[in-house]
């Protein structure tokens, strides 16, 4: 799909189809494109988790109540480890949460131009999930996403607003 309309319609798609799986061929088209995301200094400090099994789903979906997120067939993890990322020397920032918000805006429009609808979620339990996880101290959990097909072809309602861009744009 040409990128500008892909950008211009993708939305968060918040009604799965849960008889409807995502193929293992479609879910590693989708993150070998999302892993081709730039991160600082290219340290790449993310690790893809893909959740299916009926065990680990009714785990990971404990961290999050919406009723839409039990629909869906497959959610995905980013994992990042904070000593794997670059760390700025003036200040000690380290770059993780950016790497890997970049990294999620690559797998929600990678999913997109597949077909497959994604949300990006932050309002997760962190410690319930890092429990049902079992991540080590070093690993954090910056972002999840169900992927999946939209029910019944629903979901993209087309109504994305945005500020006129004479609001948001500064030239200096």
């Amino acid at each position: 799909m040409e990128f500008n309309n892909l950008v211009r319609i993708r939305e968060s798609i918040r009604d799965y189809d849960p008889q409807k799986p995502v193929s293992k061929e479609v879910l590693e088209r989708i993150l070998e494109t999302a892993h081709m995301a730039p991160s600082a200094v290219n340290k790449q400090p993310w690790e893809f988790w893909i959740i299916q099994s009926a065990e680990m789903l009714e785990k990971v979906r404990a961290c999050y109540h919406r009723p839409w997120f039990k629909e869906a067939p497959a959610i995905l993890v980013i994992v990042g480890d904070k000593n794997k990322a670059w760390v700025r020397q003036f200040d000690g920032y380290n770059s993780i949460e950016t790497d890997l918000a970049i990294l999620m805006t690559h797998v929600i429009l990678a999913a997109e131009n597949e077909g497959v609808g994604a949300c990006y979620i932050e309002a997760y339990d962190p410690a319930m999930l890092r429990e049902a996880l079992g991540l080590s101290e070093n690993q954090a959990v910056y972002g999840i996403t169900p992927l999946g097909y939209p029910h019944d072809g629903k979901g993209k309602q087309g109504n994305k607003s945005r500020k006129p861009l004479g609001e948001v744009l500064r030239y200096m």
